[in-house]
């Protein structure tokens, strides 16, 4: 009788003291510290595409350059505005396909031309957190992240240490430190994690395992 082999995915950032959950290898390293960065890229990422002044607006619950927390096929996930026409939706790993049939069935009611792609395992995601997240990004992007100009739920694409990189305010559903998600092609990923924890080090970064949801 063989023995059963289980796939199990891999980010392109490499994890420190290594774990599988939810058929991801991930860090299984825990920190308090002030500042953190953690390896997002398990979450499912669903990109939908349409026309920028159609109903996907109100089909995504969020407008261009917002992100919204809402909930899709019973999933809480975090959906973004991330260009004109463009939406990002993430949610928790292993949810990629459920998420990606609920956009693909509400989108094409909508009768407009729209496209639905899973991207989970074509990009890299980080998320920095702490009281310095904003001084951190400012060394590597030229983005005034402010809470006046970049309040909690702004989402933008910009260029963050020479890569086009959705950045995501998102400091979680109850009152926390600011955080931003990162969001970048996947062979970039590795590249962004090592200069955004270098660009942290002053401030005591260290790195700490991804959270279960976005």
């Amino acid at each position: 009788m063989s023995d059963t082999v289980t796939a199990v995915a891999r980010s392109p950032i490499r994890p420190l003291d290594p774990v599988e959950r939810d058929g991801w290898e991930i860090s299984a390293r825990r920190s308090t510290a002030g500042l953190t960065l953690a390896d997002q890229s398990p979450l499912a990422k669903i990109s939908v595409r349409g026309p920028f002044d159609g109903a996907l607006r109100e089909v995504l619950g969020t407008r261009f350059g917002r992100a919204t927390r809402t909930e899709r096929a019973g999933t809480p996930v975090l959906a973004v505005g991330a260009g004109p026409g463009e939406w990002l939706v993430l949610g928790p790993p292993g949810t990629a396909n459920a998420l990606h049939t609920d956009l693909d069935t509400a989108t094409r009611a909508t009768g407009e031309f729209v496209s639905v792609l899973d991207l989970t395992h074509g990009r890299a995601l980080i998320r920095l957190r702490g009281r310095h997240t904003a001084t951190v990004l400012n060394k590597l992007c030229g983005i005034d992240l402010h809470d006046q100009s970049t309040p909690d739920g702004a989402a933008l694409r910009t260029s963050v240490a020479g890569l086009a990189t959705d950045l995501i305010r998102d400091d979680g559903p109850a009152p926390a430190d600011p955080s931003y998600l990162l969001h970048v092609e996947r062979s970039s990923g590795q590249y962004l994690f090592d200069v955004v924890l270098d660009a942290g080090a002053e401030y005591g970064i260290e790195v700490t395992g991804p959270g279960p949801d976005a």
